[in-house]
């Protein structure tokens, strides 16, 4: 099934891949609530989550591969992504001190800027965001953007015009 799309509209691939953003930061987020491992939470999302419905919620068509790729590269770099968290975080608010919901947002995020410079910043930035505009109401949407956007002037930020530190 496909939408009429209009001249200049993102492709459908978009909104796949941002599926599986915000299904990479819920498995994620069981992961480290529930002690799950990576190969059984990869098997239950994309046998039971991704496109199917659950408990009446119906979760979006994702792009497998962009969620597996997600969270494997996040377990197999966190050794190095949470220190870069760390250091975009101000000195009273550790990554301890964050919910899993939060840390998993911003390690997925982090991971994106850190390994995928396929994937424009602004493009990461803003799916992130959205995502934590799905969880809070408050300011952790403002919290993960000044994140992901220290994190991304202090990797990508060389040669692109903007201020890097």
């Amino acid at each position: 099934m496909t939408e009429p799309s209009e001249p200049g509209s993102v492709p459908r691939q978009a909104n796949k891949r941002g599926a599986a953003r915000l299904a990479a930061v819920q498995a994620l987020y069981q992961m480290d609530v529930a002690g799950s491992g990576l190969l059984e939470i990869t098997a239950e999302y994309e046998a039971f989550r991704l496109g199917k419905e659950v408990d009446g919620a119906l979760y979006r068509e994702a792009d497998a591969q962009w969620f597996r790729a997600i969270l494997a590269g996040v377990v197999e770099n966190q050794k190095t992504v949470d220190p870069v968290i760390r250091q975009a975080l101000t000195d009273d608010w550790p990554l301890s001190r964050l919910d899993s919901t939060l840390r998993a947002i911003l390690r997925a995020g982090v991971y994106e800027l850190m390994k995928r410079e396929d994937v424009p910043v602004a493009v990461i930035v803003s799916e992130y965001v959205d995502i934590a505009k799905a969880f809070y109401s408050e300011d952790e949407p403002k919290l993960v953007n000044a994140v992901l956007d220290r994190v991304a002037r202090r990797m990508r930020g060389e040669g692109r015009g903007k201020d890097a530190r």
